[in-house]
């Protein structure tokens, strides 16, 4: 059965006490932060990158920071940015690197030498579904007919994703080929550096479908690039009710994606009671629910220690996962 329950049990809910930080908060106790850096270990169009540059246009818009700013620095399926918040960390200001399920993933696989364990955990924000997708150009209608394509020249059927193989997208194809009864190792993946690359890929006939962010899914959907065969909810998203769920298309899987925020080692403890202030604060406002509530995201809200432990439950989770799947 491929529903996680760690993806549940593992979504604490946390606060933080909001107290105002010498030199960084203001006097009117609204704004909490003059500016925030976000660093984005992937390319534009990515599910890092909505998630960053989303998170930004809320703490602005709700004056919790006065700006933000974005710097894309792909490569090494992430481990480009994490050397870099590691290696600069005495010279980098207000910087917060946004990462998600990969870390843990890429940490267990060796695609780079750090974990989570060498940054200093921020706060888990949101989740995000997966989904399969392909070309509004293709003749794949459903899960079905891209289960019998498959069937029929399983080599012809490229799935792509903006990730390594045995990396988060790769997963999740994978999951859902075993819940058909398929081989979970044995289909065609095509990756690619950043979930972006992965969708003009698509668009661009590369690949037959690509395994992605639902939120990535719906803009795309919403501008008639993409049909979206199938989302790893529960349920159907008000964001796209028009897509199915696996599950109900007879595909008993479920998967969620937590997106958050890391800082470099070492900040000191009023920089990060700050950092998860300004995000905390963040939940109670109209600007974050709009930018919630177009990208299908779910809240997931973990600080601090309850975030240590829910990567340290996840890294356990999904390492038994990949050893099952034969990726580790």
């Amino acid at each position: 059965m491929n529903t996680y329950g760690w993806t549940r049990r593992a979504m604490i809910a946390a606060t933080t006490a909001l107290v105002s930080i010498g030199g960084m908060a203001h006097a009117d106790g609204h704004q909490v932060l003059d500016e925030i850096h976000f660093l984005i270990p992937g390319g534009a169009g990515g599910g890092w990158d909505g998630t960053a540059r989303g998170t930004g246009e809320a703490l602005t818009d709700a004056g919790l920071v006065g700006s933000a700013s974005y710097e894309n620095m792909s490569g090494g399926g992430g481990g480009v940015a994490i050397a870099h918040l590691i290696e600069n960390a005495e010279s980098l200001d207000n910087t917060l690197m946004v990462n998600s399920t990969p870390i843990v993933i890429r940490s267990l696989t060796g695609v780079f030498p750090q974990s989570f364990r060498d940054l200093t955990p921020v706060a888990g924000t949101i989740g995000d579904y997966a989904a399969i997708v392909v070309n509004t150009d293709s003749d794949i209608m459903t899960m079905d007919d891209l289960l019998a394509a498959y069937r029929t020249d399983n080599r012809s059927v490229a799935i792509g994703g903006g990730s390594v193989p045995g990396g988060m997208d790769h997963l999740v194809a994978a999951m859902v080929m075993e819940a058909a009864g398929e081989d979970p190792t044995g289909f065609n993946y095509i990756p690619y550096d950043a979930g972006g690359t992965a969708m003009a890929g698509l668009l661009s006939g590369e690949i037959q479908a690509l395994s992605t962010g639902f939120s990535e899914a719906v803009t795309l959907a919403d501008q008639g690039e993409v049909r979206i065969l199938g989302v790893t909810s529960p349920e159907r998203v008000d964001a796209f009710a028009d897509a199915p769920t696996m599950t109900e298309q007879g595909l008993d899987t479920t998967f969620v994606n937590w997106r958050g925020f890391f800082a470099a080692p070492g900040i000191s403890d009023a920089e990060l009671v700050a950092y998860q202030d300004a995000l905390t604060k963040m939940y109670d406002t109209a600007e974050w629910e709009d930018v919630r509530g177009r990208n299908g995201w779910v809240n997931i809200h973990n600080n601090g220690d309850d975030f240590v432990t829910f990567l340290t439950e996840q890294e356990e989770v999904i390492g038994e996962l990949m050893k099952k799947l034969g990726f580790l």
